[in-house]
């Protein structure tokens, strides 16, 4: 009997040059969650089975970049902007086979450019900048993941200011804690604790309390950190 591989392929249809792909994913049964950080980035016991790696489909022929997340809409002049900038510029490189963190880390950053051409929302741009931090985390390259993260949390607070995460699966708990960690990870204390502070707030008509109990403990800890600096 051939053993089932981690990966398998999945038909993708390219929404720029129209052209059909296949392109791996990995198996959900495959999948072993060890534990998440702070900012819900999953550790997996495995990391050569991190669906992460495969986020993101690469068009082989065109270099056209989404996650399952972008919309199918291309506003006025998008697609011209994408073929000038991503589909001329395209020197054939292959995504599709099984993914090395620094090949997953190429693919991130061809969506994000395509996305930006695109002009995709910010929450799904911020999507995009907060796994890529998380990758960079993995390798335990500091520089690029707070580079990454600061990006990530410039995206969820226009997302908030815009209201553009409505009708996403990110509630408004979630995006206030998100905000509120990820200025935590970038250095930026008291936008953290005002964050924190607004998540503790919405307790009364979350149906989230596992975030109101996570906003309500990085509070104290900064706290803490704060009193303790402050002697």
């Amino acid at each position: 009997m051939q053993q089932l591989k981690p990966t398998y392929d999945k038909n993708c249809g390219c929404r720029v040059c129209r052209e059909s792909f296949t392109t791996k994913k990995t198996r959900s049964r495959f999948v072993k969650i060890f534990n998440y950080d702070s900012d819900f980035c999953p550790i997996y016991s495995d990391e050569s089975m991190n669906p992460l790696l495969y986020y993101i489909n690469t068009c082989p022929h065109c270099g056209y970049s989404e996650s399952e997340d972008f919309s199918p809409y291309f506003p006025p002049g998008a697609l011209d902007m994408i073929n000038s900038k991503v589909v001329d510029a395209w020197i054939p490189q292959d995504y599709c086979q099984d993914r090395t963190i620094p090949v997953a880390i190429n693919a991130y950053k061809l969506a994000i450019y395509c996305g930006t051409l695109k002009r995709e929302k910010h929450i799904i741009m911020a999507g995009l900048y907060i796994r890529l931090a998380w990758l960079f985390r993995s390798i335990k390259n500091d520089n690029q993941e707070q580079r990454f993260l600061k990006l990530a949390l410039k995206e969820y607070s226009e997302s908030y200011m815009s209201d553009d995460f409505k009708g996403s699966s990110i509630s408004e708990t979630r995006i206030f804690y998100l905000i509120g960690e990820l200025s935590r990870r970038t250095h930026q204390s008291e936008q953290a604790v005002k964050y924190f502070s607004k998540v503790i707030e919405l307790q009364s008509r979350s149906t989230e309390p596992k975030l109101i109990e996570m906003a309500r403990e990085r509070w104290h800890e900064m706290r803490q950190e704060q009193k303790t600096a402050g002697n």
